[in-house]
């Protein structure tokens, strides 16, 4: 008798776990880096409590794209065409590493990226201001001699010969 009370009260309680939203879950995401999130079953909004720490771009109804854009925590709810929540995630996005030195000097840091024997300022959230916006105007100036190389060269091979 017992065994067919736990026969008949199983597909219920799997009906009733398979109808709610997924269980909060940690997303980490380093900073200015993309990842992948897949949802088990549609959904039609997405939201993110802090968009300053952290940005969602749709793929599809399956798949999103996590930005992590500051250091931080925030979450991330994930809504079916019905409303209901499918998913409510927490995001926290961090430094990285692996392959990135910070230079303090007294109460000011710089940040660089290191790649075999050779290390670039790569200004982060948190640097020497005045360090920051110099390294910001550098790599402003490299892409616009980029895009200005990349726009006559163009305008050459579009000249009628």
């Amino acid at each position: 008798m017992h065994a067919k009370t736990c026969a008949s009260v199983l597909p219920v309680m799997a009906l009733l776990l398979a109808a709610a939203p997924a269980a909060a879950a940690n997303i980490s995401v380093p900073l200015d880096e993309v990842r992948i999130l897949a949802f088990a079953q549609p959904v039609s909004t997405v939201y993110v409590g802090n968009p300053v720490v952290a940005d969602v771009t749709v793929i599809d109804p399956r798949h999103v794209f996590v930005l992590g854009k500051s250091y931080g925590t925030t979450n991330m709810i994930a809504l079916g065409s019905d409303g209901k929540a499918v998913a409510n995630e927490h995001v926290t996005v961090f430094g990285h590493s692996a392959a990135t030195v910070t230079l303090q000097r007294g109460a000011n840091q710089v940040t660089y990226a290191c790649a075999a024997r050779i290390c670039e300022a790569a200004p982060v959230p948190g640097d020497d201001k005045d360090a920051f916006a110099a390294s910001l105007a550098e790599i402003a100036a490299h892409q616009g001699l980029g895009a200005r190389a990349a726009s006559s060269q163009t305008a050459s091979n579009n000249t009628p010969q």
